[in-house]
């Protein structure tokens, strides 16, 4: 389990995270912010505590890998890596620029840090089967991990890739469906009803959980219980808010790509410091003074 103060750290850092992503955004007027926003929690568990990563060496061998299968939400994870010294914070301002390395889907031949290039949706599963196979005939000890969308689901590859882990026993493949409720023109449910997410990869033989995709402990100990399970491939269900966290975004029906002004994108920002300045505030029996994040604002 993570002890309070480490707890505060990663919600630190998720808002973040979410500040460098709106930051991203604000130059353009548009993107992907939905789906940005609604993993945010768990790309500073990875990131902030979990993946066995360093940023002086980005294509280290024995590293975890992070495949986005949802590669739209590719601005969030740019940010992490940000934060994390890939790359200089400045770099976010180019999102989507002319000759930038920074592209609206992950691109591995762009940016450091990206494992795996986004292709069509579903196409991530089979990378990610690819390089956790791959890592255990090389007998590495690495964990893959995987984040799909929920409407990405409805793709009869993903299914396939379901049967092909499970069979196979990849259990250093950890998956993450970022359940929204939502795909890009409406609820899964009026689309093409999910139903019980968790209980289909336990029928087909994987290990799985239902989390609160916006609670950091829940996210941490979920994927603590995943290692321990042997034999065969996880899955977690983030029951997330598309939209996370962001005024202009959270509580809009259509919030998958957005067009938004300057100003909401200002007074999204300025209600992510605001949180970041009360989180930030000594936090039990921290000197006053001492940084309880990741990185100052």
């Amino acid at each position: 389990m993570l002890d309070e103060r480490k707890k505060q750290k990663l919600k630190v850092f998720a808002e973040e995270i979410r500040l460098e992503t709106l930051k991203e955004f604000r130059p353009l007027g548009f993107g992907h912010v939905g789906g940005a926003m609604s993993i945010v929690e768990t790309l500073a568990v990875l990131y902030g505590e979990v993946m066995k990563i360093d940023p002086e060496r980005p294509r280290w061998q024995e590293r975890d890998w992070l495949v986005v299968s949802k590669g739209h939400s590719g601005p969030s994870v740019y940010s992490a890596l940000a934060l994390k010294g890939y790359f200089p914070l400045k770099e976010l301002k180019t999102l989507n620029q002319p000759g930038t390395n920074l592209p609206s889907h992950c691109d591995r031949n762009k940016t450091i840090g990206i494992d795996m290039t986004t292709g069509s949706l579903g196409q991530g599963i089979s990378t990610a089967i690819g390089v956790a196979l791959g890592n255990r005939l090389d007998e590495r000890t690495s964990y893959t991990y995987l984040i799909l969308g929920d409407g990405e689901l409805d793709e009869g590859q993903i299914w396939e890739g379901v049967l092909f882990a499970a069979h196979h026993k990849l259990d250093n493949l950890i998956t993450f469906v970022d359940y929204n409720k939502k795909q890009l023109d409406g609820y899964t449910k009026d689309i093409l009803d999910l139903g019980d997410i968790a209980r289909k990869f336990r029928e087909f033989g994987w290990h799985a959980q239902d989390v609160d995709g916006a609670e950091i402990g829940e996210i941490y100990t979920a994927v603590e219980k995943a290692k321990e399970a042997k034999g065969s491939p996880s899955v977690i269900v983030l029951h997330t808010i598309k939209g996370k966290g962001c005024t202009f975004a959270e509580d809009v029906f259509y919030n998958h790509h957005m067009i938004f002004s300057t100003k909401e994108c200002d007074e999204a920002i300025d209600a992510v410091k605001a949180r970041l300045n009360r989180m930030k505030r000594p936090y039990r029996g921290e000197k006053r003074g001492e940084e309880s994040g990741y990185n100052s604002v």
